[in-house]
């Protein structure tokens, strides 16, 4: 049995907070995006689907830095949410949230348009023969046939803000207690003598929670397919 620290504990609980509140604001956008790039053809399809897929090719500090001066108090839409809205990002948990959402945002698009891609039209069409609004058709077909691909974007999303660390240190800092995740806490432990111990630690248990939302992500995505593709 582990015997953790409280500043260990913290980081989990807040390492596990961000994650899934980062995956739940980041999933209506993936659906939409997602349907957008696989449904629609449209002029800059192919530079939203670039910009999309932009952070898996960045360095994650550059990401950080962009979200710094764009979401900081006195970035244009930072400054915007604070004065109007009390609502500030930089250096708070929230601020971790949207740099995990963003970061994992490409990861829970590609799987979503995939599997849309692969749905028969011809399911659609029937459905809205007999009477079904275009919202309805979505609702009770279309995104239960794509729900295999949904839960593995959601499951690579959650792994991934699980474990981010480049761009929340580089927008949030590396505050204990308030941004200090899983990763950054690592970071800290590596850095002070006796450190390494807590360092361990947690290396291990990101191991186990990653692989542990994969395994469910796999075994989840399967019972999809048999419920609505009877596979």
């Amino acid at each position: 049995m582990l015997n953790l620290s409280p500043a260990e504990w913290t980081a989990i609980e807040l390492s596990l907070r961000i994650a899934i509140v980062a995956t739940a604001c980041a999933l209506p956008f993936g659906v939409a995006i997602g349907w957008l790039l696989a449904r629609k053809n449209f002029w800059g399809k192919t530079v939203l689907d670039g910009l999309v897929h932009l952070p898996l090719v960045l360095p994650p500090v550059v990401t950080g830095f962009l979200l710094l001066i764009s979401f900081g108090r006195k970035g244009p839409i930072g400054a915007f949410l604070d004065r109007y809205f009390g609502i500030v990002l930089s250096f708070r948990w929230t601020g971790a949230a949207l740099a995990c959402a963003v970061m994992g945002f490409p990861l829970l698009v590609r799987p979503i348009r995939l599997a849309l891609e692969a749905i028969d039209r011809r399911l659609e069409d029937a459905a809205a023969t007999l009477g079904a609004n275009p919202p309805l058709v979505f609702l009770t077909v279309t995104l239960p046939l794509a729900l295999p691909g949904l839960i593995v974007g959601v499951v690579l999303c959650f792994a991934r803000a699980l474990g981010e660390f480049g761009a929340t240190i580089t927008f949030v800092s590396n505050i204990p207690g308030e941004t200090q995740t899983i990763s950054a806490a690592i970071y800290t432990f590596i850095q002070v003598p006796g450190g390494d111990a807590a360092a361990a630690r947690l290396v291990l248990i990101a191991i186990v929670l990653a692989l542990a939302a994969l395994i469910a992500s796999e075994w989840l995505a399967r019972r999809a397919a048999i419920r609505f593709h009877g596979e």
